[in-house]
């Protein structure tokens, strides 16, 4: 089966990539379909942003799996302007950010709230199926309790398309995203937490491309 990833972002690919390895998926990206027209993005969560993308992107390709993402920091009310929520690359309203230029501004906004700050992702995905659009999102509740740090110190070490890893750090064990080896959990919390959380994404994966 062929599937489009509405990205260009090597880690998201990558991430679905892993999700959907026991399945056989031939994954296209946008660069590979030359695509750069983008859908306006005016959903109120990352679910809603997701869909829209998969609607659009569901004009070039059968089947299409498109992803939106929040970032939230716990000490920000959700009306601060300061609360990067949907608009992590371009918070404020400001121009679009690379990954060094979101690296420098969390940074000095993190700094500015004290040199740390407890944050949490709210992910949505969409599945586009030959017209037919499914969508799954974590309940935000939940998705808190997977929170992390996140620090105005950088890692020196990059993950391409995720630069704020450099800024986040394990809760458990205090190290940063980008360490080698690393994960969000401890090795108990991985098979509890992520594990689980991967399990649930990719049974909805599996049944919205209908691959078995």
């Amino acid at each position: 089966m062929k599937v489009l990833i509405g990205t260009t972002n090597p880690s998201k690919v990558r991430r679905f990539e892993g999700f959907l390895k026991d399945y056989d998926v031939e994954f296209y990206t946008l660069d590979d379909l030359n695509i750069t027209e983008e859908p306006a993005e005016s959903g109120n969560t990352p679910e809603e942003n997701a869909i829209l993308k998969a609607r659009f992107y569901g004009q070039y390709f059968d089947r299409v799996i498109c992803n939106d993402s929040g970032l939230y920091f716990d000490t920000l009310s959700l009306e601060d302007p300061r609360q990067p929520g949907l608009h992590i690359r371009t918070p404020r309203g400001g121009k679009r950010l690379d990954d060094e230029e979101m690296i420098v501004y969390y940074s000095n906004l993190i700094h500015e709230l004290g040199g740390r700050v407890t944050a949490y992702y709210l992910d949505g995905i969409a599945v586009y199926n030959k017209g037919i659009v499914r969508s799954y999102m974590e309940n935000p509740q939940d998705t808190q309790s997977d929170a992390f740090y996140m620090v105005d110190r950088p890692s020196a070490n990059r993950t391409p398309g995720w630069p704020l890893d450099s800024l986040s750090l394990n809760k458990n064990t205090g190290t940063y995203f980008t360490d080698e080896g690393n994960n969000m959990y401890d090795e108990v919390q991985e098979n509890i937490m992520v594990g689980e959380y991967r399990r649930r994404l990719t049974e909805f994966l599996v049944s919205a491309l209908e691959l078995v």
